[in-house]
């Protein structure tokens, strides 16, 4: 496996996401969103996986901007340009990605 866990510092499903994955002993790679963000390939392959609309985190300061914009396209740019409005931890393992804490998801993974 090779998991991936994007998150924000604060996020406290971020930190839980992380202790299950340390809690079953399997590795995992950590990237601060805000700090780093992902690349464009990572991002439209999570895209790919579970949508444009999953990935937006409604409570992030200033994301209702995103609601405003009348085209996926522009919201999709928007969203890239400014990680921060993105919904957290994203796990990714291979081309399968879940957003939020999933671990019912993840133990399919295992």
């Amino acid at each position: 496996m090779n998991i991936q866990i994007f998150g924000k510092p604060k996020c406290f499903d971020t930190k839980k996401a992380e202790r299950y994955f340390k809690e079953r002993r399997i590795k995992y790679q950590r990237i601060d969103l805000v700090g780093y963000g992902m690349s464009r390939g990572e991002f439209d392959s999570v895209k790919a996986v579970i949508g444009i609309q999953a990935m937006i985190d409604g409570n992030a300061r200033g994301s209702e901007i995103l609601t405003y914009l009348a085209y996926d396209s522009d919201r999709e740019w928007k969203l890239f340009e400014n990680q921060s409005f993105i919904k957290t931890p994203i796990v990714r393992n291979g081309k399968k990605a879940t957003v939020g804490y999933c671990p019912e998801i993840w133990k399919t993974w295992e």
